[in-house]
């Protein structure tokens, strides 16, 4: 018998394939039947099929944030030693950045955008 999916194992007859294994393996299997039975049942191993992983399997890019002030990518260009200023802050410079341009509206020395 050739087992393609999970349905097929649940229908299987566990003590045949238990006995066929130790047949050919010259000696008995200790948990073996367990083993199969947690299997059968989907406790121990899960099984993949195409149809689950296609089902699953949405495609594309994570949506991303859903917050209302959620962050926009943009391109912006720095002088050499700015960035490298920046980044020579290790990572999270770009939060950084953002920090600091926040502090500056804050502070008024830069307009503030009303949209």
């Amino acid at each position: 018998m050739t087992i393609k999916s999970l349905k097929d194992l649940q229908a299987a007859d566990l003590e045949k394939m238990a006995q066929a294994a130790e047949t050919d393996a010259g000696h008995s299997m200790p948990g073996l039947r367990e083993s199969l039975a947690e299997v059968a049942a989907g406790k121990f191993a899960a099984v993949h099929t195409p149809e689950i992983i296609a089902a699953r399997n949405k495609g594309g890019r994570p949506k991303g944030s859903v917050k209302v002030d959620a962050k926009v990518a943009t391109n912006i260009r720095f002088d050499p030693d700015v960035l490298a200023a920046l980044k020579a802050t290790g990572p999270g410079w770009q939060t950084r950045a953002n920090d600091l341009l926040r502090a500056d509206i804050a502070a008024g020395r830069l307009a503030t955008v009303k949209a």
